[in-house]
This record gives structure tokens, C-alpha cells and sequence, in this order.
């Protein structure tokens, strides 16, 4: 068998900010890594690592991908996970690393559309003979850049609930998460869920953010159906009152935390505002 230092690892949804952070540590690293991509034209990586074509809502992608590979870093994307997990196990796949999401936490996870693909996903894995580890992070740091189109299109940031926690955490923190799974076998075989250092409200994040940046980010309360009738054209009524209802059961409550992060990297979870300041040129262009 393959040991975890010398296998080739695929890594799915690799123009996402995760899988390209963990594409780089992995390279770093010194471990064979294929991204994988529906589009992997348009992938910027690192001299040495090959893109491949593997769309996950397209089975006929799967076995090209999977040659050669032993280990696997997967989206949550659940049109054709059973078909992905068939070629997995055909090509003789040893582990599998699965991003979900703490969302599958809630009672009500199976009729969340927002949690409702990422349990599906854990499901077929859990009900799979290949070996699996999954994370489950809360709200990536990442989000914030919605509040820069928003600041763009209209100068101010609509709110329907905004004292509602969020446990925001760096995606390089994820993807080291992952890096450790996929290189210490000890730490497989679990679920791990992942949250940043701090249990922030939106408007606590909008101070941070505007703290890095130098100026203050105005945003204006609003009711749900406002709010909703403003994403009409970006989302689905389903997804959006998945977000309004789950804003609305951490409107006052402080997020959980965990120190999970700290005890897979060796170091504690970056802040919000290490985030902020990373990412502050991304919002000064924005009015």
C-alpha cells in the first residue's frame, strides 16, 4: 500500500480558496497532487502540478481524474456522489478528506437546502467501504466579500439580522486542516468541526473589516421579505430563506467554538481580522 507521504492526492474544486491554499501546501510539501477542475483551463498553479477535468456534476470525468490516485480532497457537491464514489473505490482511492459544513449540525440539517447536499454527501460516504474523514467548518471568513458587491452596487450593506453570530475561519486554515488529514494517518477516520477564534455578529465583522480598510462600512437593517426580494435574481427562494432561517436562530447567540483547528495544525485559528487585513485592497475600491 502506498504510504500517505508518497501517494498522488486529488484535490476537487481546486479554483476554490481552500482547494487552491491546499493544492500549494501540498506541493510545498513535496506530495504528487492533481487539481482537479470543471474548468481546468482557467486554474493557476503551482510549476509541476497537473491539472485534470473533473467535473462532479459529470461522471464521464471521473475515471481519468481518479487514475493513479490514492487519496482524495472532495467538494460537497451531491448530484453524482455515488457514481464518484464507484470510481473511487474502481481505482483503488484509500482515503477520502470531505468538506461539508457545520450546517449539517442543525436538528433540521435534512430540510436546510443549504445543509441538506452537504448531509446527502456525508451519508454516501458513511454508507461507503472507502476510508473518510470529513471537516466541518462554520462560515468561511470568505463570505464577507459578498458585503463588497453589495458596497459596489448600492454603497451600503443590507442586513436582515445583524447581531447574528458567525464563527468566521480562514480558508488556509481549513486547507491545512486538510493537509494534516491527508499526510497523518493517526488523525483519520473522524469528523472534525471546524470554527475560527472568535463568535462575531455581522456588525462586529463590518467594524473589523472597516478597522483594515480606514473607513466605515454604513449598512442598513432590513426586514426578511426586503432582504429576500433583493436576492430574487441571485438565488433561489429555497436557498435564501435557508440563510434567513438560520440568521434568524443566531440572531443573539454566540456560535460554539472549537480549538479544532489548533489541535490539527499546531497553531490556533487565524482571526477575522488577520482576514481583513489580507484581504482590506479587495474593498477599497468599493464605495
Amino acid at each position: 500500500m502506498t504510504s500517505a507521504l508518497d501517494s498522488a492526492v486529488l484535490v476537487t474544486g481546486s479554483r476554490g480558496r481552500v482547494g487552491s491554499a491546499l493544492i500549494s501546501l501540498l506541493h510545498a510539501a513535496g506530495i504528487p497532487v492533481r487539481a482537479a477542475s470543471a474548468a481546468p483551463e482557467k486554474l493557476r498553479l503551482p510549476p509541476g502540478v497537473d491539472p485534470v477535468r473533473c467535473a462532479l456534476d459529470d461522471p464521464a470525468t471521473f475515471p481519468a481524474a481518479l487514475e493513479s490516485v490514492t487519496s482524495v480532497f472532495l467538494y460537497a457537491e451531491p448530484s453524482h456522489i455515488d457514481a464518484f464514489l464507484d470510481a473511487a473505490e474502481a481505482a483503488g482511492v484509500e482515503h477520502i478528506v470531505l468538506l461539508s459544513s457545520s450546517s449539517v449540525l442543525d436538528p433540521d440539517a435534512a430540510e436546510n437546502p443549504i445543509a441538506a447536499t452537504h448531509l446527502k454527501v456525508e451519508r454516501a460516504l458513511a454508507a461507503s467501504p472507502l476510508p473518510t474523514t470529513v471537516l466541518q467548518p462554520g462560515a468561511f471568513a470568505a463570505n464577507a466579500f459578498q458585503w463588497r458587491w453589495a458596497l459596489e452596487s448600492s454603497g451600503s450593506i443590507d442586513l436582515p439580522y445583524p447581531g447574528s453570530y458567525g464563527d468566521p475561519i480562514h480558508e488556509r486554515d481549513i486547507a491545512e486542516a486538510a493537509l494534516a488529514l491527508l499526510t497523518q494517518p493517526r488523525l483519520r477516520g473522524r469528523t472534525y468541526h471546524l470554527t475560527g477564534p472568535e463568535s462575531l455578529t455581522f456588525t462586529e465583522q463590518l467594524t473589523v473589516l472597516g478597522r483594515a480598510v480606514g473607513r466605515p462600512f454604513p449598512f442598513n437593517a432590513v426586514t426578511r421579505e426586503a432582504w429576500k426580494a433583493s436576492m430574487s435574481g441571485y438565488m433561489s427562494d429555497a436557498f435564501a430563506d435557508g440563510l434567513l432561517n438560520y440568521w434568524a436562530s443566531t440572531d443573539g447567540s454566540p456560535a460554539p467554538l472549537t480549538r479544532t483547528v489548533e489541535e490539527l495544525t499546531g497553531h490556533p485559528a487565524r482571526t477575522f481580522a488577520e482576514w481583513a487585513e489580507e484581504n482590506a485592497d479587495a474593498f477599497h475600491a468599493a464605495r
